[in-house]
């Protein structure tokens, strides 16, 4: 990632997924790879444990900091997951398209939702597995969790796969079949993306 910005105008990059899709590792290769990309950091009330980096992993507030943002309009998109809440602070994200970066939110369906209405010209990608069954042998095979909870969260994963397709949220959606044939593909569309809100034309294949 590079500290300065591009001359480019600055970019929201919205990149969604289910659990086991591996949106995280295509996330953070982009990051990692675009030349004045940045990751947004969600404010969160959930605990704070002894692995996570305040500032890094999440920025972490009480409820009351929390619904005072909330109340005064300066999260992007919130949510209640299992309890916790999760936020996108407006003016940091703003903040850093001003300077012509690429900003990248790593949300579920509904938080895109919530920002793509604020911020209409975010560009938005789903990441999709190869197929259900692929999907739930990765669940499997993180072995986090009891069948229970796998079932739990493939179903879930199905729900959050059909809304994506049924919604007019996602400019794109990559098939996580290859990692580095969807990280490059992500990349393309990113490019591309980028260059037409330059002015430019993309650069044919």
């Amino acid at each position: 990632m590079a500290d300065q910005s591009t001359q480019q105008p600055g970019m929201l990059l919205i990149i969604s997924g289910p659990s086991g899709v591996g949106k995280t590792t295509i996330t953070r290769a982009i990051e990692r790879s675009e030349v004045g990309s940045v990751f947004s950091v969600s404010v969160t009330t959930r605990p704070k444990t002894k692995d996570d980096c305040d500032g890094v992993d999440y920025r972490f507030v009480t409820e009351d900091e929390f619904q005072a943002m909330v109340d005064g309009d300066e999260l992007l998109e919130h949510a209640d997951v299992f309890g916790n809440k999760y936020g996108t602070p407006r003016d940091w994200v703003l903040e850093h398209l001003n300077q012509g970066r690429l900003v990248i939110l790593e949300i579920d369906v509904q938080g895109a939702t919530q920002v793509k209405a604020k911020l209409p010209d975010a560009y938005a990608i789903f990441i999709l597995p190869p197929s259900e069954g692929v999907l739930l042998e990765r669940l499997r095979a993180r072995k986090r969790e009891d069948e229970a909870a796998i079932q739990r969260r493939f179903a879930e994963a199905k729900r959050e796969i059909e809304q994506a397709r049924s919604g007019d949220v996602y400019d794109a959606f990559v098939v996580n079949g290859d990692r580095e044939r969807a990280i490059a593909e992500v990349q393309d569309l990113v490019h591309k993306a980028r260059a037409a809100r330059a002015g430019a034309a993309p650069v044919s294949e």
